[in-house]
């Protein structure tokens, strides 16, 4: 009788497949009330690099981490109209504490324009304070109907920046910035995942904003997941909590502002865009264990040596974890971090010993060869480099291959059953067709200029719209 597989094929059920690795590679379970999850260690070590390298990038940008509390005044989702539309369905709201009922409910944060521009309105004063540049990692919940682990939870991780300028062009430049040189930067070089930066329509744009940027990745089943997005809030908010600034000139101006997020979601990008029918495959750089040196079997000679090998491959520079736990069947060992991921397993056993060798196992192309133990450190930073780049390379063969050009609405709602994107020019589908798409659960993920490149306005002559299904 052939053995079950440890995973659901991705070919059979995706989203089992993607249940199914969640859980067996120790990622996150389910929490008490609908729609939370409980992260678990190995899971909340991938959010904890991602917030490593995302936090460096944002404070390049002269941005400064805050706190603002979980809770915040019902009435002040009520200043911003567009705001608290947008939100409404999704809010927690608390009415009663210490036993007794509030005054006045308390909404437990869905995001924080509301409060951080209350206090914005107070620190602003002159144009001696601008910009002010704000971020916080922090959690909120948006109450959700269809949970599913890290994609859609009631409560998640992120972090969202909020800042003031002077001008529109200041603005406008710095959400950019965000858009680019952290997010794309962030998604392309350490997450090695391939993605459209583009423009979203005013249907799909955030509540509130007058313009939104995005990253869209697509997964490995074809459908579209945004990433991160950067929004420009021009001085809607400003009017709303009066935020006032004193000009060089001595005039009395509203500043404008942008917003920007990424959350755990990127988590799940993660498992669908890189996993397989083995589990994850996460890239080298992002990695909190990039090499796993496993002895195979008890024997004081080898035990003295994965560790030997452990200590120098620290010193090459590669985060690096030792698995002595000899009374664990091997066999089982190995199956658990080719789950979990783990770019590189370095095999060691009596007769590698006598050989001076050590097996090299590479989770992200497969297969397995014998390597001199002595020639490790030396080779592994470049086996890491190169796998790194391979994901990458796999990530946008896949977008591209599973990507047509398109001159219907009828075609690009057949590109998109089929299990891909399609691209189809926005003169030709425009407000009206986005309707009939949505008709048929197709988004219009962003908008793109002719180049790729993302357009200066909604309406730029050749913009393209990118068209897919979507999580």
């Amino acid at each position: 009788m052939a053995k079950a597989p440890v995973l659901t094929p991705r070919a059979d059920d995706f989203p089992r497949w993607y249940q199914d690795l969640i859980n067996k590679a120790e990622l996150a379970d389910n929490g008490p009330v609908r729609g939370t999850m409980v992260i678990r260690p190995y899971g909340y070590g991938l959010w904890e690099r991602m917030q490593a390298e995302m936090d460096g990038r944002i404070k390049e940008t002269g941005t400064q981490n805050a706190y603002f509390p979980l809770l915040i005044p019902q009435s002040y989702l009520t200043r911003e109209a567009d705001h608290v539309e947008g939100f409404a369905p999704e809010l927690a709201v608390v009415t009663h504490g210490g036993g007794k009922e509030l005054e006045e409910p308390a909404v437990v944060r869905p995001t924080s324009e509301m409060i951080v521009n209350d206090y914005f309105s107070k620190w602003v004063q002159s144009y001696r304070d601008l910009p002010l540049l704000i971020n916080q990692w922090a959690n909120v919940v948006r109450w959700e109907l269809r949970p599913r682990l890290f994609l859609r939870t009631t409560e998640f991780l992120w972090q969202e920046g909020h800042t003031a300028h002077a001008t529109y062009e200041d603005a406008r430049d710095f959400a950019s910035h965000i858009h680019r040189k952290v997010y794309e930067d962030f998604m392309v070089n350490v997450l090695a995942m391939d993605v459209v930066a583009g423009r979203k329509t005013v249907k799909e744009r955030f509540a509130g904003a007058i313009n939104t940027l995005t990253l869209e990745g697509m997964m490995g089943d074809g459908k579209a997941l945004q990433m991160a997005t950067s929004h420009e809030l021009g001085q809607n908010f400003a009017k709303a909590f009066n935020t006032r600034y004193l000009s060089r000139e001595g005039r009395q101006e509203l500043v404008w502002q942008t917003s920007w997020g990424s959350t755990t979601r990127m988590i799940g990008a993660l498992v669908m865009m890189h996993g397989d029918d083995s589990g994850l495959r996460v890239p080298p750089r992002l990695a909190q264990i990039q090499a796993v040196v496993l002895a195979v079997k008890e024997d004081d000679a080898v035990l003295a040596k994965v560790h030997e090998i452990g200590d120098r491959l620290r010193a090459a520079g590669v985060r690096v974890h030792v698995d002595d736990r000899t009374d664990t069947p091997f066999g089982r060992r190995a199956v658990d971090w080719e789950l979990k991921g783990i770019p590189v397993r370095i095999e060691l056993g009596p007769r590698d010993l006598e050989k001076g060798t050590a097996m090299l196992a590479r989770r992200i192309p497969g297969g397995k060869e014998p390597v001199a133990i002595d020639s490790l450190a030396g080779t592994l930073p470049a086996v890491l480099e190169a796998d790194q780049a391979l994901l990458l390379r796999q990530s946008r063969e896949l977008r591209e291959s599973r990507t047509s050009d398109v001159s219907t609405i009828e075609e690009a709602v057949e590109a998109t059953a089929a299990g891909g994107w399609a691209r189809i020019p926005w003169a030709v589908l425009g407000e009206e067709g986005e309707v009939k798409l949505a008709e048929q659960a197709v988004t219009v993920r962003c908008l793109v200029a002719e180049d790729g490149s993302v357009p200066d306005s909604d309406d730029a002559p050749g913009n393209v719209a990118v068209v897919a299904r979507a999580y």
